[in-house]
Parts: structure tokens; sequence; C-alpha cells
């Protein structure tokens, strides 16, 4: 490409149309793709289609989905072509070398996933990725329809945060079985080959509940939502069971409570918190032994503390909940024991790992982040008292119909 002072996708476009009149190209020959273009030349996709899109308005070729693109057997009068040899002022921009990625997400908060998207906006505005965001709200179609429709936009690579479900969506799959760049975020897919960027939920549910151990607690329950096909859960509660198996203590199997269902992207409200609050008070006045709590997540650690409130008014005090990824307060100790999960490294790493897929380079399947544990203000007092509360009649607690999930077969 001789002038380099004018826009990129011009460029490439002359340097096709050179290869055209030079007859190194022929009609019926096929045309470099977009990602082979991009490659070669070292620009983003979105300039290579640009480009192609242009040669595909001058008649000089045909683009066919599945195929490629090729040059038209019969071609219009190649002196007539417009061949941009002087820059036109208005497009004298870098915007041209910028590329474009994609973020999809079941959902976000100040409690977890703000931190990282802001992470990976940062990182790709470093990098010169435009990022385009979509949320899918936990639902699977809404998760291909995102993945069709970013594709069909020209993204060059994808960063995905997995729905959580029973089974993996087939968009997702096919993306990568295809080649894709794809990294996956917050959590892996087991058994499917793509890149994923991740904190070891095993090992840090288990130092979260060793330190439970640590303050006396013997009787804790671990609190979820379904852990079918979500690596990050699966891996937290067989977090929580190596931790009594490393000391020895045997663990009643009925403690590891995974039916909560107000927490999964798009059902946190009132009625679904409500519903979960009374399935844990049942849960409560079966197992009246327990003293302490390992949640999954922040929300299902505010629902088991307003479970417990309600029955308990007075002597809630008396049980520890501990939990991931609860909020930091500058101002205020934090709340809940908690496991802080570095979103910031994780998103940055997220694009690091998109970037060198888009350059063709070979990426790790798992790579693991850094996490921290933080005790909370009352137990770092070594105050925690783990007595059991006076039960309650069942008879004198209200609670509303609600409605229940199987029980969920726990990973071995």
């Amino acid at each position: 490409m001789p002038r380099t002072d004018i826009p990129l996708y011009e460029q490439l476009y002359n340097y096709v149309v050179g290869e055209i009149k030079a007859g190194k190209l022929k009609g019926g020959d096929r045309v470099l793709s977009e990602k082979e273009l991009a490659a070669q030349f070292k620009v983003s996709r979105i300039t290579s289609k640009k480009a192609l899109e242009k040669l595909e308005l001058a008649n000089l070729i045909e683009r066919s989905r599945g195929k490629g693109s090729f040059v038209v057997e019969t071609l219009p009068d190649l002196n007539t072509l417009d061949t941009e040899t002087e820059p036109k002022v208005e497009e004298q921009t870098d915007e041209e070398e910028w590329g474009l990625v994609g973020l999809i997400l079941p959902d976000f908060s100040a409690t977890y996933g703000l931190d990282l998207v802001k992470a990976i906006e940062g990182r790709c505005t470093e990098l010169k990725y435009h990022l385009v965001v979509r949320q899918t709200y936990g639902g699977h179609e809404e998760e291909a329809e995102a993945i069709r429709s970013l594709v069909r936009l020209g993204v060059e690579g994808l960063i995905i945060w997995p729905v959580h479900g029973e089974y993996y969506n087939a968009a997702l799959l096919r993306l990568i079985l295809d080649g894709f760049p794809v990294v996956l975020v917050d959590r892996y897919l087991k058994g499917i080959p793509a890149s994923a960027v991740y904190t070891n939920n095993r090992l840090a549910t288990q130092e979260l509940t060793e330190f439970l151990l640590d303050q006396g607690h013997e009787n804790i329950a671990f609190v979820s939502p379904p852990l079918e096909n979500t690596s990050s859960l699966e891996e937290r509660a067989q977090g929580f069971m190596a931790a009594f198996s490393q000391r020895g203590i045997s663990l009643n199997p009925s403690f590891l409570f995974t039916r909560l269902l107000s927490t999964l992207p798009g059902a946190f409200n009132n009625r679904g918190v409500q519903a979960d609050a009374d399935i844990l008070r049942r849960f409560f006045l079966e197992n009246p032994q327990i003293t302490a709590f390992v949640a999954c997540e922040y929300n299902v650690a505010l629902i088991v503390s307003k479970a417990l409130k309600s029955l308990y008014p007075q002597t809630s005090q008396n049980y520890t909940v501990a939990c991931f990824d609860s909020p930091e307060d500058p101002f205020e100790e934090p709340l809940f024991t908690h496991i802080k999960q570095d979103e910031y490294n994780m998103g940055r790493k997220s694009v690091d790992i998109l970037r060198a897929q888009i350059a063709g380079e070979k990426t790790p399947l798992h790579t693991i982040i850094e996490f921290k544990l933080v005790p909370s203000a009352q137990s770092q007092t070594g105050t925690v008292e783990v007595g059991i509360p006076a039960r309650p009649a069942a008879d004198t607690v209200e609670m509303a119909p609600v409605l229940t999930s199987p029980k969920t077969k726990l990973p071995g």
C-alpha cells in the first residue's frame, strides 16, 4: 500500500483494485477475507470489512455468506474507479486504527461486576478497542441473540460472562468451536476449550469456611442458587466441603442448601426475595444447631440475614454470615466477612487474552486471579458468639407460600 496518509480502509481498497488492474486477481478469483486482510496488513476487522464493502459497492467483488468474496466475472471500466490518492481532511483521524470488541454479561452491580466492566472498558481504551456491551439478564436466548448481533456488527472478539443454567448455549459453543476469539470471564465451561479468566472459587470458599471453623463454628451451612453447570457455584460448594474434609470434621449433607432462586439474574425482586426468605426460615427451624452460614454471594448473605432477623429478632447476631464480594464502604467496617475478588485484574487480563487471540496467538485455557479474605469488624474483635438462640414455635412464624426447585445434585 503506497500511501499511508489516507484512511486505512481506502488503502486496502486501493490495494485490491491495484491487484485487479495488474491482472493478479481475475474474474472468479477469491479475495482475502476480512480476517485475512486484517492479519496481513495489521489493521482491525472493522477496517477490512469497510474496504470489502466499498469494493462490493464498486461492483468489483461479490460476497457470499459462508464462502467468501470473489472478483466479479464481468468487471466495470477500471479507469473510472474512485481510487482515493489524496487524503480528505475530515477523515484524518485515527478511528480506523481502533478495533471493535463486545462484552456480554448477565448483569452487574456495585457489589460485583461494576468494577469488572470498568476494568474491561479501561483496558480496551488503552489498546484502542471500542467496546459494545450487551446484558442478557440471565436468559439463554438473550445470550444467543447478543452473540449473533455482535458478530453481525463486526466485532473482532467477545468477552462473555456466561449465564447460569443447566445447559450451555449452542450459539456460544459454535462460536468457540469455529475458532472465533472468545474469552470467558468469572467462570469457565467444563469440557469446552475456551480461554477463561476467573477466581479460584474452590480455594477461596475453603479458606472462608476454615475461617469460620477457626472461630469455633462447626455447624455451618452453605447457601446458594442451584449449582448445575455453573462452575463458580459448583467449585464454591466443593471448597466448602473440602474445608471440613481437611479438618476431619463430618459434614451434615443437609447443610448444603442450594435452592434459592431470587438472586439469579433478572429474578431479584421483592416477591422472589420474600419466597427465598420463607424457604430459609423453614430450613433454620429444621436445623437449629447451625450457627454460621457461607453464602455464595452478597445478595444471598443479605437474604440469610433478613430471614434470621425475622425469625430471631433479638438474638440473630449470634449467627455469623460470610459471603463473596461484600461492597466496600471507606467510612464503615465490612458488614460480612467476605472473599474479595480482584475484578480489576480479572477484567484487564480478559482483554489482554482476547487481544492475543485476535492477533492469532495461542492463549491459556485457564487464568486464575488472586483473591483476599476480608474479616468483618465483629470477627476481628474476637467476640463472636456461637450460642444457639431459643427455637421459636413453628406455628408462631408466618410464612408465605413459596415456589421451590428440586434439590441440587452436589458435585462429586
